[in-house]
C-alpha cells in the first residue's frame, strides 16, 4: 500500500528529496551504492519526486562518505552507540548490516511517524521524536563504549550559533567520540537564503543559511573545547565528472577551496 509523502513540508520534505536520489542510483545497473530499503521507501511513498529535477549523485556519493567514516569508528570501537540527528529516511543501518548497533535516530515527530511506517521495527535502534537542536537526547546516549554522532543533510538547515553549540554540547558529552556532517559554501547559502535554489517548476529548496568553508573547520579545535581533529574528508569518486580527479585536485586550488562544498569528520578528544 502506498503512504502519501505529502505529510512532510519544509525542511522536513528534503529527506524525499534525497531518498529519491540514492534510490534512483541504488536501482542503476551500474550503482555506485547497494541501498536496498531505499529503493522499497521510494516505491512505497506516493510523492511527485519529478518536482526535485533531474536525480543527482550528490547525494549517495554523500552517504558512501559517511558509511566508511562510520565502519572505520566501529573498527575502534565495536561496541560504540551511532546517533543519527535529523535522520529523515536515511537507510544507514540497514547498510551497515551490523545488527548489534545501538541506534538512536533523531528527528521531528512528522519524520519519525513516516519512518515507523515504512521501516522495520529492530530491537537495537530507538527513535526519538525531537529536534536535534533538544538536547534532551543526549540523555539517551551511553558514551561509555565511545559515540559516532552523524549530521548527514542537517548543519545548513541550521544557524551558525545553534551548529556550533551543537558541536560544543557533542565534544563535552562524548570524548573520544567522532562527529561527521557536511556542510555548502556561503555563496550556496546566500543563494538558498535569497530563494533562488529552485529545483523545478514545482520546487524551490528551503533556505540554508549555515555556510562553512575549510578554512573555518580548520579552527575548530581551537575554537571549540574538546574538539581534538579535525578532517577534511573527499567525496567518493562517482561517473562522468564526479569520478575525474583533476576535477576534484581543481576543487583544492587556493581560492577555489574556500568555494566548494565539504564533507567533515571531527573527532572529540
Amino acid at each position: 500500500m502506498s503512504i502519501n509523502g505529502d505529510r512532510l513540508d519544509g525542511v522536513s520534505a528534503t529527506t524525499l528529496w534525497t531518498l529519491r536520489n540514492r534510490a534512483e542510483e541504488a536501482r542503476r545497473p551500474d550503482a555506485l551504492i547497494d541501498d536496498p530499503w531505499a529503493v522499497r521507501l521510494y516505491e512505497a511513498i506516493y510523492y511527485d519526486y519529478d518536482r526535485f529535477g533531474r536525480p543527482s549523485q550528490t547525494h549517495p556519493l554523500r552517504t558512501l562518505a559517511l558509511d566508511r567514516e562510520i565502519r572505520d569508528y566501529l573498527a575502534a570501537h565495536p561496541n560504540a552507540t551511532v546517533v543519527a540527528l535529523g535522520e529523515g529516511l536515511q537507510t544507514t543501518y540497514w547498510r551497515l548490516r551490523n545488527p548489534d548497533i545501538d541506534w538512536l535516530s533523531v528527528d521531528l515527530p512528522a519524520v519519525t511517524r513516516l519512518r515507523e511506517a515504512v521501516l522495520p521495527d529492530e530491537p537495537r535502534v530507538t527513535t526519538l521524536a525531537m529536534s536535534a537542536l533538544d538536547r534532551a537526547w543526549l540523555d539517551r546516549v551511553d558514551p561509555a563504549n565511545g559515540v559516532f554522532v552523524s549530521a548527514e543533510g542537517l548543519f545548513m538547515y541550521l544557524e551558525r550559533a545553534e551548529v556550533m553549540s551543537l558541536i560544543a554540547d557533542c565534544a563535552g558529552r562524548f570524548p573520544g567520540g567522532r562527529l561527521f556532517f557536511d556542510s555548502i559554501p556561503k555563496w550556496f547559502s546566500a543563494r538558498t537564503v535569497r530563494g533562488r535554489l529552485r529545483l523545478s517548476d514545482r520546487y524551490t529548496a528551503p533556505p540554508m543559511p549555515f555556510g562553512f568553508t575549510p578554512a573555518e573547520a580548520a579552527r575548530l579545535p581551537r575554537e571549540i573545547p574538546g574538539v581534538a581533529g579535525v578532517r577534511d574528508l573527499p567525496l567518493p569518486l562517482g561517473r562522468g565528472i564526479w569520478m575525474s580527479r583533476s576535477a576534484r585536485a581543481a576543487m583544492n586550488l587556493p581560492g577555489v577551496r574556500e568555494l566548494r562544498p565539504m564533507l567533515t569528520s571531527l573527532s572529540f578528544g
